[in-house]
Formats: C-alpha cells, structure tokens, sequence
C-alpha cells in the first residue's frame, strides 16, 4: 500500500489518534496525514466515506466531544436527522467526526479498533 492509498485524520492532540498514529508506524504502514479541525471534511467527502464504512451515520459522530453535546446532536440525530443534514453538520467542525477516520481504497475506518485495523491493513 503507497502512501497516496492512505489518508488518516486526526486531531493533534486526541490520544486515540496518537495511538492510531504509532499502531500505523509500528507495522511499517504508509499513510497521508489530515488534520481534521484545520482541514474539515467536505459533505461530500463524509458522504463518500460513510458509504465505504458501511455503519450507521450516528457511528460517525465523536459522540464524546463537547460540542456534540453543546449543539445536542443525540436528540437532533433522535428527532430524525436525515443522513444529507448530518453530513452538513459533520462538516461544519472536525471536532464533530469520529476519529481517526482512516480512509483507502474501496474502504473507510472510524475509530480506531486495533483487531478492526488489522483485518484490514495487514
């Protein structure tokens, strides 16, 4: 896998990401890094994504962060959100996309699952 095949976002300071970051390292896998708060995902792109991860969009939500609680997304999303306002939203903050979001081709990761990862990158 070239370092073009893999894009990784992620928060600088988010200690998910930076385990993401060293687990990727660690078993020698190339990637193209993204900061997702200085360069949000477009809707577009979210829609792209969500496709290829194949979860629900509510699993694309940092159902942790602060600001999905301060914009009370939950009851939003509860209230029937369709999934073209929720990729609006997502793209209004990366502080709202769950990460990392680790996206190659033909397939997108969110979060990071160490045994997900490596069903897929090994």
């Amino acid at each position: 896998m070239s370092k073009r095949d893999l894009l990784v976002l992620c928060h600088p300071r988010c200690s998910t990401c930076k385990r993401a970051l060293g687990w990727l390292d660690d078993h020698g896998i190339p990637y193209e890094l993204r900061d997702i708060v200085r360069d949000n995902p477009s809707a577009e792109e979210l829609a792209a994504w969500h496709r290829l991860s194949g979860l629900p969009i509510r699993r694309i939500f940092n159902t942790s962060g602060t600001l999905y609680r301060e914009q009370g997304v939950r009851a939003r999303l509860n209230a029937g959100m369709t999934d073209e306002e929720c990729y609006g939203l997502l793209a209004t903050s990366g502080m709202l996309v769950r990460r990392p979001l680790v996206v190659g081709d033909g397939f997108a990761l969110v979060g990071f699952r160490e045994r997900e990862w490596e069903g897929r990158l090994l």
